[in-house]
Formats: C-alpha cells, structure tokens, sequence
C-alpha cells in the first residue's frame, strides 16, 4: 500500500485555495443578486405608472379627492367656467353710507352684483335693501346677527336662517337661495345644516380685505386683478375703507379684460355638480 506524505505547506496551500473558492461563490452569488435587482427597478422605472392629463397619479388624485370629499364640507370658493364670467359680493353688516355710491357705480357699467346681508343690516336700512333688490341685484342670507356659527347648534342655526327670512321677505317680498358663513367660519355641522335648510353655501377666491384701514386701494386692485380668473368669486363690503376708490377702478378694468360681472346664481352651474378639495364648482359629466 502507498502511503502519501503531505507536508505542511501543502496543507497551507490547499487552505488558501479553499478560501478563495469559497470567497469567489459568496460575490458570485452576491452580485448575481445586485444585477436581478438592478433589472427589477430598470423594469419599474421603464414601464409608465398610470397618470391623469395633469400629471398626476390618477388613482392617487381620485383617493385623495375621495377622502378629503369623506374628512370635509366645503363651499363653493369659485366655479370651473371658461367663459369670462366672474361674480363681485358685497357683504353688508354695519352702516350704510357709502352703499348708495356702490349701487350708482354698478349703474354707471350697467352690471349686477351679489349682496350678502345681515338680518339686523336689513331691519336698521329697509329703504336701501328695496333699492338694491329693485336695481335687480341678488340678495343672499348673511345670518340675522352675524354669530361664530361654528359655535352655534344647528337648531341655533336654522333660527338664524329662519329669522332673517321672515325679515327679508317682508321687505322685497321673497326670500333667499344663497348663503355666506359670518367671518368666513364653518365647519361640517354648519354647511350640513345649510344644504339642508335649501342654501347653497358660498365663499369666495378672492378677498379685498377691504375691512382694514391701512390697505390702500392701489394694494386692493393689485391683489385683487392679479388674481382675476374665470370663475372667481369677489368678496368687498359695503362699509370697506377704500370702496370708493377702488370699486370703479376694478369694474373698468376687469370689464377691459372681457371679463363679465353675473350674479352668484347665474354663475354657478346647473345640473350635476361636485366641489373638489379646493372649493371649485366642477360639472360632473
């Protein structure tokens, strides 16, 4: 029988090559790894997720417009129109001294408005609601005392509503359709409460903050034409510091960049309608 003598440096040798063998099948199989995910994520990246025409992830955007339509009661803040169509309000709550200027302003372009007054508004200047209501302006519910209605229950509410429209139908003879939130304030109880009493609930796009002293009327018209699109809903107020000075301005030139001033109701749509995240009317088709 042969007998066979390793030496010692054999061993050594044959151990070294061991390790290395095992070294290589271990990034072997590791790189083989890296390269298959490598061609998943180039597979990913090369094939197109779903997008809506905006760019958007469509699936992602309806969930999103679902949720938030489930989470929150909106008004409408504007509508989607493409017609150059856009609404002025005029909020009524306290004096009535420069409201005779704003109805000869709005003669003297021969365009309508929207007037959103309060019930103790209505009760202290009759004689002025006649005429804004004679002039063929729109009249919409501001409530009877101007409350925080988030704050109110709704059978608070519909005493609110129900008061003020015995008020003003005494006085121009019908009631109202429209409602405006005293200090822009609701929550879902309050809009559930409107929509149920019959209102459609209306805020605005674009604000004069005309209440404060220090705006000038320069920086109102800046703001405010900067901003002018279809659809957009105006929001002055009868008492607002530099209405005078401003009104006329900001009708002239809307009017000079083909927009048309319509009442809240002639410029929200008919039919199906939904209000997406943002507070815009949209027709559902």
């Amino acid at each position: 029988m042969k007998v066979f003598v390793v030496s010692k440096n054999t061993l050594i040798y044959c151990g070294i090559a061991l390790l290395a063998l095992i070294a290589a099948i271990i990034v072997a199989a590791a790189s083989s790894g890296e390269g298959a995910k490598e061609r998943e994520d180039a597979s990913r990246l090369a094939t197109p997720s779903p997008v809506s025409a905006s760019g958007r992830y469509a699936v992602e955007e309806y969930e999103l417009e679902v949720l938030a339509g489930l989470m929150k009661e909106l008004p409408v803040y504007s509508v989607s129109r493409e017609d150059k169509r856009i609404a002025l309000t005029i909020d009524a709550a306290w004096e009535d001294d420069k409201t005779p200027f704003i109805l000869e302003t709005l003669d003297r372009f021969g365009i309508k408005a929207t007037f959103f007054l309060c019930g103790f508004w209505v009760r202290d200047y009759p004689d002025m609601v006649q005429a804004i209501a004679q002039k063929g302006h729109e009249i919409g519910n501001h409530s009877m005392t101007h409350p925080h209605m988030n704050k109110l229950s709704s059978a608070q509410i519909r005493s609110e509503l129900s008061e003020f429209e015995a008020l003003i139908s005494g006085v121009i003879g019908h009631g109202t359709k429209l409602f405006r939130v005293p200090y822009g304030e609701y929550n879902d109880n309050v809009i559930k409460t409107l929509r149920e009493s019959g209102y459609e609930v209306v805020q605005w796009n674009i604000d004069t903050v005309d209440w404060k002293s220090e705006r000038s009327a320069q920086s109102i018209l800046d703001s405010v034409l900067s901003k002018l699109k279809d659809g957009s809903i105006i929001l002055s107020h009868n008492n607002g510091y530099k209405i005078e000075q401003y009104l006329p301005t900001l009708i002239e030139t809307a009017l000079a960049q083909g927009y048309e001033f319509v009442t809240v109701s002639e410029l929200l749509l008919e039919g199906n309608t939904l209000i997406d995240v943002n507070g815009v009317q949209k027709s559902v088709n």
